[in-house]
């Protein structure tokens, strides 16, 4: 269930540089497109990276001082689908809830689009021509046409972020579908991208990358955009290598809030192939072994996300 607000904050800060991965992941072999360029804040290597200063707060709130587990919310018919097209798709006019945050221009929508199941009923369209993601929420085809609650467009090939205070298909402003964990680089042993994670309960604020929030006044409670990752310490040995990829993956990117959900609830995209044993050995690594980390020194602009 979303939850939307105004922005209320925008944490800006300078200081030292990480490293990147030197290449991204294109979306299908037919594409030259990208989840993001690789100098994105997404693909940001934050291993070494320090500890948030209200990583135990933030921890607390969300269950990580509790016996919580991390949950994958996907596999089998579960998870956020997405859709790859190219330009002769046919696009249609879509009215939003949030009109006066999202972006109107024609999205390729159809009866082949696929949407997620449930209440929150996204729908990520890539167009391979252009490299343009569009993405909304709570999306419907009506007898008067197309509705969501709201919607965005990002270039593939660009870091610009939504303008400040603005929501997307989620509640953080951010893409989703960066976020995903993919059966395909998972697979290969290759995940290069932080992984997109829900909080029950975050502040009215919102950090870096991250361009809105839904949540209460309360600084023990993580805003959006924070980001956590897996400690450096928690031993991978005897694991699946499909587990040991996320698992690695959530050491050297994390994962970042990127709206509000059931806590430690990380997304994947919809796919058959995902192996139970696999989201069996996930579920099993505790909320605590996570910390909170203080990526502010990434930041080269406010309004980009491209790390230093």
């Amino acid at each position: 269930m979303k939850s939307r607000r105004l922005a209320v904050s925008l944490v800006a800060v300078v200081a030292v540089v990480a490293p990147v991965t030197a290449a991204c992941t294109p979306v299908n072999t037919a594409s030259t497109c990208t989840y993001l360029p690789a100098n994105n804040v997404w693909h940001a290597d934050i291993s070494k990276l320090p500890v948030n200063a209200h990583s135990a707060a933030w921890m607390a709130s969300s269950g990580g001082a509790s016996s919580l587990h991390i949950h994958p919310d996907f596999g089998g018919p579960y998870g956020i689908p997405f859709n790859t097209v190219s330009g002769a798709h046919p696009k249609v006019t879509v009215r939003f809830d949030y009109a006066d945050e999202s972006d109107h221009v024609a999205y390729p929508l159809g009866s082949d689009t696929r949407i997620e199941d449930g209440s929150d009923a996204h729908a990520l369209v890539v167009d391979s021509s252009t490299c343009k993601l569009y993405e909304t929420w709570d999306t419907a085809s009506t007898p008067t046409g197309w509705t969501a609650g709201s919607g965005a467009v990002y270039d593939l090939r660009s870091n610009a972020l939504r303008p400040n205070g603005w929501t997307s298909a989620d509640a953080a402003g951010l893409p989703i579908l960066p976020g995903l964990l993919r059966y395909d680089e998972v697979e290969s042993g290759k995940v290069d991208h932080a992984i997109r994670f829900t909080v029950s309960r975050s502040d009215a604020s919102h950090l870096w990358p991250a361009r809105h929030d839904a949540g209460s006044s309360n600084a023990n409670l993580p805003p959006m955009g924070a980001r956590f990752r897996l400690k450096a310490n928690y031993s991978t040995r005897g694991l699946r290598a499909d587990t040991v990829a996320v698992l690695n993956a959530m050491k050297k990117y994390g994962m970042i809030v990127a709206d509000n959900g059931s806590n430690f609830y990380f997304q994947g995209a919809t796919d058959s192939r995902w192996p139970d044993a696999l989201l069996d050995q996930l579920k099993a690594v505790p909320a605590s072994a996570f910390e909170a980390i203080d990526e502010s020194s990434l930041m080269a602009s406010p309004n980009s996300g491209q790390v230093k």
